[in-house]
């Protein structure tokens, strides 16, 4: 049971501990340069088009334009910028503040209006020197004359002083959450109008609205974080200088990148080549030790065939000529033999003449006896004679016969 308690425990303090995180966990976009989250370019492109200070305030804040990103307080909503104005003379100093909280406002910029005695009308739109650096400065210049210009300059003019403060806002305004930096810069340009032109300056054309500004800049979060100031936070003189900087870092890592691609490029064609060279070499390589035993065969087989070519005529002479030799010894040879033969065969001749004439001779002795015996009176003569000439042939068979075999053994 103490198991099951204990088990119980540990899973509800997980789940304790990973809902605490969960509602912990915000989306922070701030980015330590403020500058980058309001664009004066902007600031003087909305100028240009509203009718009125009340209407220019209400760009400022309209949640669909979303042209301020600044969250100075870091509450994680974009501040209320809110616009008062201060007159002297033919000098109208508008000045734009961050609403921060109860009663804490900081300067942001002021755009500085002033007709001269040819009714000539120069503006200027100045950073706060905490936010932007000294004098970042942009002179717009319209292709046609502001509407707002024609409220300025009448009798008993009131200068525009906001009525909204913290916690107590118009409302078509609602607050929403920053972007990060890169995303506001690439959202703003959509609401820079482009018709008209903008240029940068460092001086300060109207010293009656410097003076003015200094009676009523308010620099509330200056005075909370003093360490934060533009001058603080970079090196560089004011924003201007700021983005220069950073436009060369980033040429600079650009060509790096590009020189290191070169690099990389010219590494990857080298490797690319000496492997190229070496597979070419070991093709070859292989190639040689395909073709070697290839062309040892076909050279032996040449110097076979020209050995056989040099030795075939020799060969078929000396074939030729042992052909001849053996012919003629042949022939040699059979001459003795054809001789013995012929002898052979005159001495089976005489020797079977004599054999004939021996037994002729015989038969003609038997003829004398017989008729020896005729003449004697016998009556069984005459059948012996009969027999005994019967008897002669045989006899003479009997003799050719031996003489046969004996010329054949002698063969």
């Amino acid at each position: 049971m103490k198991t099951k308690i204990l088990a119980f425990a540990f899973t509800l303090a997980l789940f304790s501990n990973l809902a605490s995180a969960q509602d912990r966990t915000t989306v922070n976009a701030y980015t330590p340069e403020i500058s980058d989250n309001l664009d004066l370019r902007a600031v003087a492109s909305i100028f240009g088009d509203s009718e009125d200070l009340a209407d220019f305030e209400r760009r400022l804040n309209d949640p669909k334009l979303q042209i301020s990103n600044l969250d100075l307080n870091r509450d994680n909503m974009v501040d209320y910028l809110r616009v008062i104005e201060s007159v002297e003379g033919s000098t109208h100093l508008i000045i734009i503040q961050s609403v921060i909280g109860r009663d804490l406002f900081q300067d942001v910029a002021t755009v500085e209006v002033e007709r001269d005695s040819r009714n000539r009308v120069q503006i200027q739109v100045v950073g706060d020197v905490y936010m932007y650096g000294q004098n970042y400065i942009y002179e717009p210049v319209y292709v046609h004359t502001p509407v707002i210009y024609n409220t300025f300059w009448v009798r008993h003019y009131r200068p525009y002083f906001s009525t909204w403060y913290w916690g107590y806002y118009p409302t078509y305004y609602y607050a929403w959450n920053p972007y990060p930096a890169h995303i506001y810069h690439n959202h703003i340009h959509v609401h820079i109008n482009n018709h008209h032109h903008y240029n940068y300056v460092n001086v300060r054309r109207s010293q009656r609205a410097v003076a003015l500004h200094s009676t009523t800049r308010a620099n509330a979060y200056e005075r909370q974080y003093p360490e934060r100031s533009f001058a603080q936070r970079t090196t560089a003189t004011n924003r201007n200088d700021l983005v220069a900087t950073r436009s060369n870092v980033a040429s600079t890592r650009n060509s790096t990148s590009a020189t290191r691609s070169t690099a990389a490029r010219a590494d990857n064609a080298n490797r690319t080549q000496t492997a190229t060279r070496s597979s070419a070499a070991s093709t070859r390589t292989s190639v040689e030790r395909t073709s070697t035993p290839t062309a040892a065969r076909s050279s032996a087989a040449s110097t076979r065939t020209s050995v056989e070519r040099t030795s075939t005529p020799t060969a078929t002479r000396s074939t030729s000529s042992r052909y001849q030799t053996s012919g003629n010894t042949a022939r040699q040879n059979s001459a003795p033999a054809v001789r013995n033969t012929t002898t052979q065969r005159n001495n089976t001749t005489a020797r079977t003449a004599s054999s004939r004439s021996a037994s002729s001779n015989a038969s003609r002795s038997t003829n004398i006896s017989m008729n020896t015996q005729r003449s004697a009176p016998s009556i069984t003569r005459p059948s012996t004679t009969t027999s005994r000439s019967a008897s002669s042939p045989s006899t003479h068979q009997r003799a050719s016969t031996s003489t046969r075999s004996a010329s054949s053994g002698r063969r």
